[in-house]
C-alpha cells in the first residue's frame, strides 16, 4: 500500500506540472448548471454538451423552470446530445424532485444527490467536488480514469464503484477532485485507447507497457 501511495503521489506531481490548468471541462456558473451538464455528458462529449447548454439554460435557468417545462421543449434544446430522449425525462424529473424535496436548491450531500433521477455516484462526485468544493465526497471515475488506473496497476477492478474505493485508499484526499481532471486530460492526450507510451511522462510509474 505504501508503494502504491508513493506511486500515486509521483503521478499526481508529474501531471500537475504537465497540466497546470486542469479543471472541469463543462461550462457552469452554479450547481444546477453543472448537474444538468453532467447528466447530459453521459454517452456524449463535454464539447458537445457545452454547445447545447447555453440555449437550454437560457430557456430553463433553474430547477423550477425546467420542472415546469414540457418534454418537447426540453428535448428541442438537446437533440444533438446522445440518448436525448432518456435525458430529457431525467432532466425534467430531476428538476421536479429538487423543487418538491429540496426547496428548489440542488442538495450538497451525496445521499441526497444520488436520489435524483439520472444521478449516480459519478455525477454526484462531479457536482460536489466542482460546484460545492467538497473534496472528500469521493473520486469521479470515468472511462479515462478506469483505463489509466488499470494500466498503471492502481486497481484490478472493472466496476467503477470498486475502482473508486481502491483509489480513495491511495490518493491523498486533498487531490480527489484534481485527480480526475488530471487523468482525463492525460487520458485524452496521451493514454488513449492505443497509448502513446513513447511520449508519456508517467512511463516509469506505469505497471504495464504497451
Amino acid at each position: 500500500m505504501k508503494d502504491r501511495k508513493t506511486q500515486v503521489e509521483n503521478i499526481i506531481r508529474l501531471l500537475h506540472a504537465e497540466y497546470p490548468n486542469s479543471k472541469c471541462s463543462l461550462d457552469f456558473s452554479n450547481p444546477f448548471e453543472l448537474l444538468v451538464g453532467t447528466i447530459l455528458s453521459a454517452q456524449s462529449t463535454d464539447k458537445r454538451v457545452n454547445i447545447v447548454l447555453p440555449s437550454l439554460l437560457a430557456a430553463f435557468p433553474d430547477a423550477n423552470a425546467m420542472a415546469n417545462g414540457t418534454i418537447e421543449d426540453i428535448k428541442e434544446h438537446i437533440k444533438s446530445v446522445g440518448l436525448y430522449n432518456n435525458k430529457t425525462k431525467q432532466l425534467k424529473n430531476m428538476s421536479q424532485m429538487i423543487v418538491d424535496d429540496f426547496s428548489e436548491v440542488v442538495p450538497d450531500k451525496m445521499k441526497h444527490l444520488v436520489k435524483l433521477p439520472g444521478v449516480g455516484r459519478k455525477t454526484a462526485n462531479v457536482v460536489l467536488g466542482n460546484a460545492f468544493g467538497v473534496p472528500d465526497s469521493g473520486i469521479t471515475v470515468d472511462t479515462h480514469v478506469i483505463r489509466m488506473t488499470q494500466r498503471m496497476g492502481l486497481t484490478t477492478n472493472n466496476n467503477a464503484v470498486k475502482i473508486e474505493k481502491d483509489l480513495m485508499k491511495i490518493v491523498p484526499q486533498v487531490e480527489w477532485v484534481d485527480f480526475t481532471h488530471l487523468f482525463i486530460d492525460h487520458g485524452r492526450k496521451i493514454c488513449v485507447k492505443k497509448p502513446k507510451c513513447e511520449e508519456c511522462i508517467l512511463i516509469s510509474n506505469c505497471d504495464q507497457l504497451y
